[in-house]
């Protein structure tokens, strides 16, 4: 089993191994879903976790907000991959969206390529789409070899509980073409649930392991 623990910066990371996190996604500012870190914290983080040999996925997010990105928000995004490539990461998470809530594949594959070699995770822009949406999204990430989406599979602060039936029709209608990766809400205390109705290897979240926080 995989528990994906969602840090904010590096400081309950090493805890949160010790606790039994086994991968981590790298952030800053969870407050507003998650931005990038900086190049200082992906450093010593990846440092860390490759002693420990965890693997990292780095957000690649410029700013919180929507999910729609100018061209020079590309740039950035496209700049920080190369960064995070060159120091190390396992892989990184991202999304692009356009004004119809559907993927704004001209960014998606500008930034697709510049990943090239690395793990890629569809985060939870997803969600922002319409469900009819998502299963065509599920084709065409799993098309370019993305890895994996991550979804509350609802609206979030929803209990997770509520959106595990949803969120089994995604991971039936992927059929293996690429990991749903359930997360928001998903605990400790409720991880064994979810993990037995969904039958997923894989879970994310800030509270997955138990330790006390920093």
């Amino acid at each position: 089993m995989i528990k994906e623990f969602c840090a904010e910066n590096f400081t309950n990371i090493p805890n949160a191994i010790a606790s039994g996190a086994n991968r981590i996604e790298l952030c800053d500012n969870l407050a507003v879903g998650g931005t990038t870190v900086s190049k200082g914290v992906m450093f010593e983080t990846l440092a860390y976790c490759n002693e420990k040999q965890v693997p990292v996925m780095t957000i690649i997010r410029p700013r919180g907000g929507n999910f729609i990105y100018t061209d020079t928000e590309i740039k950035i995004m496209e700049s920080d991959i190369y960064e995070a490539k060159q120091l190390g990461a396992d892989g990184i998470v991202l999304g692009c969206l356009n004004e119809g809530n559907w993927i704004d594949e001209e960014a998606m594959n500008i930034l697709i390529d510049a990943a090239d070699g690395m793990q890629i995770t569809f985060h939870m822009a997803f969600d922002a789409m319409s469900r009819d949406n998502q299963f065509k999204a599920i084709d065409w990430l799993a098309d370019r070899q993305v890895e994996r989406i991550l979804t509350h599979g609802g609206v979030n602060g929803t209990p997770i509980e509520k959106n595990l039936e949803y969120i089994n029709d995604l991971i039936s209608y992927a059929n293996n073409r690429i990991t749903i990766l359930p997360g928001g809400g998903i605990t400790h205390e409720n991880v064994d649930s979810v993990v037995n109705f969904l039958q997923v290897k894989e879970i994310h979240g800030t509270k997955v392991v138990d330790f006390p926080f920093k």
